[in-house]
């Protein structure tokens, strides 16, 4: 009898061995498959079990979460939702995450090991962290002006600091309340499909995510280019620039809206935006020179991100004569984020040098104990600093002269650039507006503030002043928020 029973006993205890290893091989080894399994709520529960992290401007939260009482508990809202949409994007129960609720993610919902003092016990334990929170570099009065000045037009603006390369401003218009898609019910379905299907395409990030032909905004490149190059020397000399321009091995004549292109200087010509000497200038420099140049300012870079990803802008490298001079004058297939434009009016701005753009500052527990900064950004020397001298000397007269006098704020150096960039069949469409400029209060050592908008559709007229008269004026509010003027 007792040969069985030591007989069953090990049995017995074969089988507890079984099945404890099979628990291991469940709990341990496939954990991550039952984890991942769709049908598996508890992640999904517990991810909504707890308030999600805010969103900082300043010391202001832009975000919050409402206990909604259900099994999804916590829901995601919005203060000032369409303000700040391009910034936050939004972090939906039903559609996931997108813009810094997507890139910050780890630390909005509590997951990120660092908002943790004892990360390791915490994967042992699987205990849930509190979520951290994500303060941004915005300035709220030049968000809160550029929003204003767009009233609803389809349209972006990008603000930066030169000096650091902090977003001050993101702003895309239209825009929409991500607080409609926080949930899960047939409400957030019904505001999903409706957003998707709206024609002005509210959900777009025009600031970052959508590149258009900058016109002759691109003309500081071009001059950047030549002068780098030694093409131009002197800015007040006569250039060699036939008006009209035929461009080179066709019969396709350029002309001007100005007046007084024919041979203009660099200055006069940059003031008044003469599309005939940048195209030719362009020519001058070759294709390899301007390509380096736009290189530098951030054309053709795939990587940039601030901390989500940007739409690359882009500058044809494989280009013949002709096309080299519609592209050195922000034509042909030459195209650009309004981010990118604030970045070259970034590089003007502080003497050559371009800091990468960020858009967060740091990452703080609930407590408010910082994590994490911001990290280093690399900075590059675009260009000569003579070079650049001479840029600010040239956007000056665009602003105290020339086609930018509306972005002229009292107690302040500004300089800009106007554009106005033609699109549709045969160019048959009403232009979009661009302002490109940076501004310095007369009290301060260097430029504050370096600013970039698009007005698409811009009701004026087809020459370069209609960047003047719709966009000069909104790049003006947004830089007097940043004075203080």
């Amino acid at each position: 009898m007792a040969r069985y029973i030591r007989h069953a006993c090990a049995f017995c205890t074969l089988l507890l061995a079984a099945l404890l290893v099979n628990a291991a091989r469940v709990q341990v080894v496939q954990s991550g498959l039952y984890d991942g399994n769709p049908a598996n709520r508890r992640s999904t529960i517990a991810r909504y079990g707890q308030p999600r992290g805010d969103i900082l401007v300043g010391d202001e939260p832009v975000t919050g979460s409402v206990d909604t009482g259900e099994q999804l508990r916590y829901e995601r809202t919005y203060k000032d939702g369409p303000l700040y949409a391009p910034v936050t994007g939004f972090a939906s129960q039903s559609y996931g995450t997108t813009f810094l609720e997507h890139a910050g993610d780890g630390v909005l919902s509590g997951t990120d090991p660092m908002l943790s003092p004892l990360p390791l016990w915490n994967d042992v334990t699987r205990g849930a962290r509190d979520a951290g929170n994500i303060v941004t570099t915005l300035n709220r009065g030049a968000q809160e002006a550029a929003y204003r000045g767009l009233a609803g037009r389809k349209g972006a603006v990008a603000a930066i600091e030169p000096a650091t390369g902090r977003i001050l401003a993101l702003v895309s218009s239209p825009s929409y309340d991500p607080g409609e898609l926080s949930g899960n019910g047939e409400a957030v379905t019904s505001a999903w499909a409706r957003l998707n299907h709206d024609p002005e395409k509210p959900m777009l990030n025009r600031a970052v995510r959508q590149t258009y032909p900058p016109g002759s905004t691109f003309k500081v490149v071009t001059a950047a280019a030549a002068l780098d190059a030694g093409v131009v020397t002197d800015l007040d000399a006569r250039t060699d620039s036939p008006d009209p321009y035929r461009l080179p091995g066709t019969r396709t004549r350029l002309t001007n809206e100005a007046d007084d292109c024919r041979d203009a200087s660099l200055r006069s010509a940059f003031e008044w935006s003469c599309n005939t000497v940048f195209a030719k200038l362009g020519v001058d420099v070759g294709v390899k020179g301007m390509v380096a140049t736009a290189g530098a300012f951030g054309f053709n870079d795939t990587g940039l991100r601030i901390p989500f990803s940007v739409a690359p802008s882009t500058f044809d490298a494989h280009v013949d004569r002709a096309q080299l001079a519609l592209s050195s004058i922000g034509q042909y297939n030459t195209r650009a984020t309004p981010l990118q434009m604030a970045m070259v009016a970034s590089a003007v701005a502080s003497g050559g040098q371009l800091r990468s753009p960020y858009l967060v500052d740091r990452t703080t527990r609930r407590s408010g104990e910082t994590v994490a900064g911001s990290g280093t950004h690399p900075v590059r020397q675009v260009m000569k600093p003579s070079t650049a001298e001479r840029m600010k000397e040239l956007m000056t007269a665009v602003v105290q002269e020339g086609t930018g006098t509306r972005a002229a704020i009292p107690g302040a150096l500004v300089g800009g650039k106007t554009g106005t960039a033609q699109h549709g069949v045969g160019n048959a469409g009403v232009p979009y507006a661009w302002f490109v400029s940076w501004a310095q209060a007369d009290d301060s050592l260097e430029p504050q503030v370096a600013v970039a908008v698009v007005v698409e559709d811009a009701s004026a007229d087809r020459g370069e002043i209609s960047g003047g008269g719709d966009a000069a004026p909104i790049a003006r509010d947004v830089m007097r928020a940043v004075l203080g003027r």
